[in-house]
């Protein structure tokens, strides 16, 4: 019986070596976890055939065309276009044609202003933006003209003594994103004090002289 059993005790540990070698022989068809700081194998993928010279390249965002720069005021012409009077005062066009050889872009409100002088000095407050015209980009081949409308109003509608009227030399004009004026000569009554009579409108494409 002693016997007996310690055969039976034999064949158990045979038996679970045996499942022990054959669980390590299974675990071994997987990968272990990678260490920490180590780098999993990348799998090998077949590589592309080659593509034909004719076919064009796809260029990435990084890459594209942005379209033309903003008009610099080096390479406008910027004079006063057609103006009309109403009663209280006047509508003046402001053209600016593009004198380069390139292709460019204009896109929201000129800077205006009345000024005496030279030398120049601002008189009163600089032109306020009118939402009546939405802002577009414009572009501008060479040789073409956009336009903004300018409203003055007449500071002799004003009382002197909350005005302080006095005759302007010129207009300074800002182009649209420009740090750079031109003066164009324009004798218009102007308020000293701060009293709103200049209102712009944003760049719209074509000439005031035609419009």
């Amino acid at each position: 019986m002693r016997l007996s059993t310690g055969r039976l005790a034999l064949t158990a540990a045979a038996l679970i070596s045996a499942a022990a070698v054959a669980g390590c022989t299974s675990s071994g068809t997987s990968s272990p976890p990678a260490a920490p700081g180590s780098t999993a194998p990348t799998p090998t993928t077949a590589s592309p055939a080659p593509t034909s010279g004719n076919t064009p390249a796809v260029a990435s965002p990084s890459a594209t065309a942005t379209g033309p720069a903003a008009c610099p005021t080096s390479s406008l012409q910027v004079k006063q276009g057609v103006s009309q009077g109403y009663a209280g005062g006047v509508y003046v066009v402001i053209d600016f044609t593009n004198t380069s050889g390139s292709p460019c872009t204009l896109y929201g409100y000129p800077g205006v202003s009345l000024v005496s002088g030279p030398p120049y000095m601002q008189i009163g407050l600089a032109a306020k933006r009118s939402t009546s015209t939405p802002k577009t980009l414009v572009t501008l081949a060479p040789g073409a003209t956009a336009n903004a409308l300018l409203q003055i109003v007449d500071a002799l509608n004003y009382p002197s003594a909350s005005c302080g009227p006095t005759k302007a030399t010129a207009l300074k004009v800002y182009p649209p994103n420009q740090t750079v004026p031109v003066y164009l000569p324009n004798t218009s009554n102007g308020c000293t004090k701060p009293v709103q009579i200049l209102y712009i409108g944003a760049v719209r494409p074509g000439s005031g002289s035609s419009s």
